[in-house]
């Protein structure tokens, strides 16, 4: 009678480990979602609020809020967006090209474009490529205008420089790529409707 039981209390046993093996796969599955929500809002959150400086910054030298613009001053009042900050670049390879880029009429349209095209794209979450390959190339000349390398100024005066590679410039640079690279148009964006789009399925390029 022992012999005949014993299976029995066995088999007993088997179904709770079972059940317990579920519960934790389950519980695994669960917090795997969870994470990858999370990442998902959090570059949402990111492409946002990197979209808000770009479109920012067009707004307030366009209309000249008076923050980084003064009052009146604004790309519509007749004001130059690159003018001050090129003609004042000191230090660097391009330092003669950029004073002589400095307010040129191409130069304010390609530079206000580039940041109105980079900023809508970022706050939609669409065409998050192209931003990123736009918005690298205006940081990366921004960058070489600034020029964390030098130690000195071309007048000789310290540069204050407080990284020779690393600024912000860079790190708004890496952000768009990444922003790209993760798809993060799809949370908080058009970027699912964006890419059913027929040119955009077409063209990979344009995501």
């Amino acid at each position: 009678m022992a012999v005949h039981e014993h299976p029995h209390r066995t088999s007993g046993f088997h179904l709770p480990t079972f059940r317990r093996n579920g519960s934790a796969s389950d519980g695994a599955a669960t917090a795997t979602a969870a994470t990858t929500a999370a990442r998902a809002y959090a570059f949402a959150s990111l492409r946002l609020l990197t979209g808000f400086v770009f479109l920012w910054a067009f707004l307030d030298k366009t209309f000249g809020f008076g923050y980084a613009t003064p009052s009146g001053k604004g790309w519509i009042d007749g004001g130059s967006p690159t003018k001050g900050f090129l003609s004042s670049v000191a230090a660097g390879p391009m330092e003669s090209t950029f004073h002589d880029w400095a307010g040129a009429g191409w130069a304010n349209w390609l530079f206000m474009l580039g940041l109105l095209g980079v900023g809508i794209a970022l706050v939609a979450g669409v065409a998050l490529r192209l931003a990123a390959v736009a918005g690298t190339a205006m940081m990366a000349l921004m960058w070489i205008a600034e020029w964390p390398p030098a130690k000195h100024l071309s007048d000789g005066t310290l540069s204050m420089s407080s990284n020779p590679f690393a600024d912000y410039h860079l790190i708004y640079a890496v952000v768009l790529i990444a922003l790209a690279a993760a798809g993060a148009g799809v949370t908080w964006g058009l970027g699912k409707l964006w890419a059913t789009l027929p040119i955009v399925r077409d063209h990979t390029w344009l995501r």
